[in-house]
């Protein structure tokens, strides 16, 4: 708990204080469900101060960079356009490079070689290349320790590759127990003119709608509307040919509806996106193969696109609006589930055995190295896991003695 506390304080995290007309729906479908007491406005790593100006850090006292009082544009997703959103760059990163720090950006680790042979103990040679040029710059460094955290899809994903090759100690668990939040990613567009979901901060309040699932309504910014091109009538099926034809059948009962949806003005003013996430416990294992990381089930249900609970809720929060649920044409036509949140592939364990990283996030077999990323989550949390990452990593860090001065 303590290092929870110390994560909140470092990203700044408060209350979001100011409900949108998608948090305003999400709390009537509260209520219709039953459910009104389970509605709350999120914590955010958003600055509020309700005065609409800039401030001198109001963190860390005055050792980080100013920010200024969030508007509530609603474009936090792609990049906060006002200095209002407290990324890594305004915390972690911004005083680690004020006491020496040096972070090489566009550049990609690809292999990393015990200086000894064989545990760690003498550090490590890390090997780098520049991850945007064509002909791309490369190097090494050397370190006494060092901590993977490349996300899910970065950490896993080269821990397979340095398992076959110079890292041979790690455990056979890397690539297992990954996870998705077994999610569903729904938009609905609405035929309101005068409603707008771009107002807001990204994801500003979350229904718990059963003991193992959640709603989220999650905003876009004005004018920010690529994902109109992959949206397709939310349907079911159990094989593509059903879809398809569900699909048009759709099409042709709903025309003035589907048109309006596809060509609607501004679509992410007009569009919420819902989030659906549960704690289903489905665990999936990535391999390393000629093109790239693939997956496959481990253990319990797979992860689908066709969630009942997820349709109901999008259809209720559609009459609220006065919208029409699309989802993404992968989800109709392949059946591919959609994730905002990967995680698994390099979990704690009690050993080796059941594990690639012990309780203070060191790896298994190896002297001073850590993972501390999502890939060392080792359940379906059922909501956003940033918190609880930077949380483990807190208290990892803390395992670490201090290093002498001098």
């Amino acid at each position: 708990m303590p290092y929870y506390r110390t994560a909140l304080r470092m990203l700044g995290a408060s209350q979001n204080p100011k409900l949108s007309e998608g948090d305003k729906a999400l709390q009537k479908l509260g209520f219709k469900i039953g459910r009104n007491e389970y509605f709350a406005p999120t914590n955010v790593a958003v600055y509020f101060n309700g005065k609409g100006n800039s401030q001198p850090d109001p963190y860390f006292n005055g050792e980080g960079p100013e920010r200024v009082d969030c508007n509530f544009c609603g474009a936090c997703m792609t990049g906060c356009r006002y200095n209002s959103k407290n990324t890594l760059d305004k915390n972690y990163l911004y005083l680690a490079e004020k006491n020496g720090v040096k972070i090489f950006s566009e550049s990609e680790v690809y292999d990393v070689r015990p200086l000894d042979g064989n545990n760690g103990e003498e550090g490590y040679k890390v090997f780098w290349r520049s991850s945007t040029k064509f002909f791309k710059a490369k190097g090494y460094y050397t370190a006494k320790g060092i901590i993977f955290a490349g996300g899910v899809l970065g950490t896993v994903k080269l821990l397979l590759k340095l398992k076959k090759t110079s890292l041979p100690n790690l455990s056979d668990v890397v690539g297992k127990f990954i996870r998705t939040n077994s999610e569903s990613l729904i938009g609905i567009t609405t035929f309101d003119k005068d409603k707008s979901f771009s107002d807001g901060v990204a994801i500003g309040s979350i229904l718990k709608t059963d003991e193992n699932t959640s709603l989220e309504p999650v905003h876009y910014g004005s004018n920010s509307g690529f994902w109109r091109i992959l949206m397709s009538p939310m349907v079911e099926g159990k094989n593509v040919f059903i879809r398809v034809m569900k699909i048009a059948r759709d099409l042709l009962i709903h025309p003035i509806k589907n048109f309006k949806v596809f060509t609607v003005w501004n679509w992410s003013k007009r569009t919420q996106i819902l989030l659906f996430m549960q704690t289903i416990n489905s665990k999936l294992k990535f391999k390393l193969g000629l093109f790239g990381l693939s997956s496959s089930m481990q253990e319990g249900n797979a992860p689908t696109a066709f969630i009942p609970k997820a349709k109901f809720l999008a259809e209720k929060y559609a009459e609220i609006v006065n919208g029409k649920p699309m989802v993404l044409l992968t989800e109709t036509l392949a059946g591919i589930p959609t994730t905002a949140h990967i995680l698994g592939g390099a979990v704690m364990g009690e050993n080796s055995g059941s594990g690639v990283i012990d309780k203070n996030n060191k790896v298994f077999g190896y002297k001073n190295m850590y993972v501390c990323d999502g890939s060392m989550i080792s359940s379906n949390p059922g909501v956003n896991p940033s918190l609880s990452i930077t949380a483990i990593t807190e208290f990892a860090m803390s395992k670490i003695p201090v290093k002498p001065e001098g």
